[in-house]
């Protein structure tokens, strides 16, 4: 479709009167980005969702425009007021119990990393990776796999590759060090990045 008609069909169709073929072409070019509005109507005209013109989303708002799902829906869902809800989009900061985490990420259809970014339950995660990797992993697998409600199977080998790998840059750090303390800086830049190490191990990806 050419901008023009995108532009009208939005104008025409959803109520967003100031949008112009001037707009289309600077969303196209990525010289503007449309507000979440404009993105709802774009995605309307070109019959598609949200979701497909956005980038990954990293937000409780971003991620309910992804899938296309109203406020008003995600609050009944989860037991909120809208007002309730609404007021966490707006903070970026989840604030549902466990039983209303559980709805939010059914109805979002947020997949497990997702699920613990959006909950802000990454700093947990976080915590269990780093006592798994540099202790016994097994010791942790059930209190991780319930936090990302896994299969403790599949956790087994993802697990005990990273411990491998975290043991292998401490043992490094030391023979670099002469046996004696070292600052384990390569250890360290390890654990920062626990979490990401963790989902690019996970089938597909996470």
């Amino acid at each position: 479709m050419e901008p023009g008609h995108v532009a009208y069909g939005m104008r025409a169709s959803f109520g967003t009167t100031h949008v112009s073929p001037a707009h289309v072409i600077a969303w196209e070019r990525g010289t503007h980005v449309p507000d979440l509005t404009e993105l709802t109507a774009l995605a309307a005209a070109l019959w598609c969702q949200p979701g497909e013109l956005m980038g990954r989303p990293s937000t409780l708002l971003e991620h309910r425009v992804a899938r296309g799902v109203s406020a008003e829906e995600v609050a009944r869902a989860t037991g909120l007021t809208v007002e309730a809800y609404l007021a966490m989009e707006e903070t970026g900061r989840w604030a549902g119990d466990k039983r209303q985490s559980v709805r939010l990420g059914e109805v979002l259809a947020l997949p497990a990393r997702d699920f613990i970014a959006v909950t802000g339950l990454e700093a947990e995660l976080a915590g269990l990776l780093t006592e798994a990797v540099s202790t016994r992993w097994q010791a942790h697998v059930r209190a991780i796999a319930k936090l990302i409600s896994m299969d403790r199977r599949e956790l087994k080998a993802p697990l005990s590759a990273m411990q491998q790998e975290y043991q292998s840059l401490m043992a490094a750090t030391l023979s670099r060090a002469g046996g004696t303390t070292a600052s384990g800086e390569d250890g360290r830049r390890y654990v920062e990045h626990i979490v990401d190490h963790f989902w690019s191990r996970l089938p597909g990806g996470a």
